[in-house]
C-alpha cells in the first residue's frame, strides 16, 4: 500500500479502517497521536477487544503474538492487537514472524505495529517490505525548523487562534526541538485566551516556557547551513543543560572530515549522489553538506580538524584551556 501523510491520519480514519497499520518515525508526539486516532477509529468501528503487546528484549517470545494472530475468530469481539517494538529491533525470529504475519493477517483483528525511527538497513529488509506492501505505512517524521512555525500556526487555527508572525517566531525558538512540549504550550494557549484572539509577543513571552530541546543533530545542521545567531542559541541550550562537550567535539570532528572527503570527491568530478552513500550523506545533510563544502575551503576544514584535537586535549587535562569555550569558538567559525 502507498505511504500514508501521517497528518491526514484522521481525515482517512472516517470512512473504513485497513487491517494494517505501521507507525514509525522520530517525532514522539506524531507516534503518540497517530496510535491514539487509530484506537479511537478501532473502538468507534466495533473493534472493541484489545490485545497488547511489547517486545522490549531480545529474549521476547514472538510465539505468543503468532498464537494470538492465530486465535482470531474465537472471540465474539472484533479486536486491535497492537505490537510495540520500541527498540526498533525484532531479529530474525521477529522479522520472520512479521513477515508472516502481514502476508496472512488474521481476520476480524486490525493489526497496529509501533516503531521508533528505524535505520536504512530495517527499511529495506524482508519484513518492512512486507508489512509496506500489505500495510498503511505513517511515518512521523520531526518538524524541521524551517517547518516548525507552520506547524505551531496551523496547531493554533486548530483552536481558532491567529499569532502575530513575531509571537509565532518566539514560539518556535522556545519550544525547538520538543514538539510535545509544543503541543502542551499551545493547549495552554487555548485555555488561558479565548476563541478568535490574535496571540502577541507579549502573549508568548508570557505564557510559553523556554522548553526547547537541543541536540547535536540539530548543532551540525545549524552550522552547515551557516546559520550564526541558531549555533549560538544551540551551543547556549547545550551548555545550561549541562552536556558535556566530548559527544559534540566527536560528532563535529566526523562532520568535518566527511566534509573533507566531500570536497575531495568533487574536486574530482563525483556527484554528490554518487558518494552519498559512502559518506552517509542521509537526510538534511545531503543537502547542507555540499552548501558546507563549497563555503568552507579545504585549508579551512583542515584546520578546524587540527583545532578538534587541541579541544581533545583540553577536555583530558592534558593542555590548557576551556573546552567549551574553545568548542564555542570552532563551531561558530565553521558557520561564518
Amino acid at each position: 500500500m502507498p505511504n500514508l501523510d501521517i497528518n491526514k491520519l484522521s481525515g482517512s480514519l472516517k470512512t473504513h479502517l485497513q487491517p494494517l497499520y505501521v507507525i514509525h518515525g522520530e517525532e514522539d508526539l506524531l507516534r503518540i497521536e497517530a496510535t491514539d486516532m487509530l484506537r479511537a477509529a478501532a473502538k468507534q468501528q466495533g473493534y472493541t477487544h484489545r490485545e497488547i503487546f511489547t517486545v522490549d528484549s531480545a529474549s521476547f517470545d514472538w510465539g505468543e503474538i503468532v498464537a494470538n494472530a492465530n486465535s482470531a475468530g474465537l472471540f465474539a469481539d472484533l479486536k486491535l492487537l497492537e505490537i510495540h517494538i520500541p527498540t526498533g529491533k525484532v531479529g530474525k525470529q521477529g522479522g520472520e514472524i512479521l513477515q508472516q504475519l502481514a502476508e496472512n493477517l488474521p481476520p476480524d483483528t486490525i493489526t497496529l505495529i509501533i516503531f521508533p525511527k528505524l535505520e536504512k538497513a530495517q527499511t529495506q529488509s524482508k519484513w518492512f517490505s512486507a508489512l509496506a506492501k500489505y500495510g498503511v505505512m505513517l511515518e512521523a517524521k520531526a518538524v524541521t525548523v524551517a517547518a516548525l512555525p507552520a506547524w505551531i500556526n496551523e496547531r493554533l487555527q486548530q483552536h481558532n487562534l491567529s499569532a502575530e508572525a513575531e509571537a509565532i517566531a518566539l514560539f518556535a525558538e522556545r519550544v525547538e526541538g520538543n514538539l510535545l512540549a509544543a503541543k502542551q504550550e499551545i493547549d495552554k494557549l487555548a485555555l488561558l485566551h479565548p476563541t478568535g484572539h490574535l496571540i502577541s509577543v507579549a502573549d508568548a513571552e508570557h505564557a510559553v516556557a523556554n522548553v526547547a530541546r537541543f541536540d547535536v543533530f540539530q548543532l551540525a545542521s545549524a552550522w552547515m547551513s551557516g546559520d550564526a545567531a541558531r549555533v549560538m542559541r544551540l551551543l547556549d541550550g547545550l551548555e545550561a543543560a549541562g552536556d558535556e562537550p566530548v559527544l559534540l567535539l566527536w560528532a563535529v570532528a566526523e562532520d568535518i572530515r566527511t566534509l573533507i572527503r566531500l570536497s575531495a570527491a568533487i574536486k574530482q568530478g563525483k556527484s554528490v549522489q554518487s558518494v552519498r552513500n559512502e559518506l552517509r550523506l542521509w537526510g538534511d545533510k545531503q543537502t547542507l553538506a555540499p552548501k558546507a563544502a563549497a563555503r568552507l575551503s579545504p585549508s579551512k576544514l583542515i584546520n578546524a580538524l587540527q583545532e578538534c584535537a587541541r579541544i581533545d586535549r583540553q577536555i583530558k587535562g592534558a593542555e590548557e584551556g576551556d573546552a567549551w569555550t574553545s568548542f564555542r569558538q570552532l563551531v561558530l567559525q565553521l558557520a561564518t
